[in-house]
């Protein structure tokens, strides 16, 4: 039997599994809000898409959960924040939807070398508002952007520890390393759980920037702003893919029990 919508829920969404990061530090944050959320795994990575397929995704998406009574939508997908939350905001004037971006700016704060690696999809280092942010935040940081192509795909399809995951880590971390960055922003949700082999991949004394706490934060925010505390903190998981691999990828890393739909979503 289908899950009825909750009065008032906060909607996320992801190209596939990497928004889990960004569910788990909502929930940290706000242990009573209900929660839905959307794997696009079946299309995913957005970051090998065109503009126009990413939006029309994003709004396919937030479409159904605002059908499902999110008030809140939060754009778990740099790729998809880059190319589709303009549009977003003009379709849905009353929602606040909230998204997500390499964290640049405490990335140029942490730099003691001014040297700044960006781990991201290509998608996103080329978007204009991913171009608009550096402008903005470098600060006169030398600037070094790592294109992950096939790396979001790898942890989708992939056990985390393959060889062939783990090879592509090395390969666009090395980059990084070698060009002397020693503070990399992680540009890409996805890349949150192979934040250990990037890490390891880097070496001694290069920091890693994850920005999902500080956007759970705005979360909290919004929310509380909005609409207060939920009744009841039901987390339900759907995606158009495989829903056993979202089961895996939830209980590995979630840390809190979620409904998951058993059918994929057809959208």
């Amino acid at each position: 039997m289908a899950t009825p919508p909750s009065d008032n829920c906060i909607g996320v969404f992801d190209s596939g599994v990497g928004g889990l990061s960004v569910l788990r530090a909502i929930r940290w944050q706000l242990p009573l809000a209900p929660l839905r959320y959307v794997a696009d795994s079946a299309h995913a990575p957005y970051g090998e898409r065109s503009a126009d397929f990413i939006r029309d995704r994003a709004e396919r998406i937030a479409a159904h959960l605002v059908g499902q009574g999110a008030t809140v939508i939060v754009v778990a997908c740099n790729t998809a924040t880059a190319v589709a939350i303009d549009p977003l905001r003009r379709r849905w004037p009353g929602l606040s939807v909230v998204g997500v971006e390499p964290g640049v700016r405490p990335a140029v704060a942490a730099s003691l070398n001014r040297h700044v690696g960006v781990m991201a999809t290509d998608a996103t280092l080329r978007s204009e508002r991913f171009r608009a942010l550096v402008a903005r935040e470098a600060d006169g940081c030398t600037m070094h952007l790592q294109a992950c192509n096939g790396l979001a795909a790898a942890i989708e399809q992939r056990d985390l520890n393959d060889p062939v995951l783990l090879d592509l880590v090395q390969r666009h971390a090395s980059a990084l390393r070698e060009a002397g960055a020693d503070v990399v922003a992680l540009g890409c949700t996805h890349y949150t759980f192979v934040s250990t082999a990037i890490e390891e991949s880097l070496g001694a004394g290069i920091r890693i920037i994850d920005t999902a706490n500080a956007i759970a934060a705005q979360v909290a925010r919004v929310w509380k702003a909005k609409e207060g505390a939920g009744a009841e903190p039901r987390c339900r998981l759907e995606t158009t893919g495989d829903s056993r691999r979202l089961a895996q990828f939830a209980a590995r890393w979630l840390g809190f029990d979620a409904e998951i739909a058993a059918r994929p979503l057809s959208l």
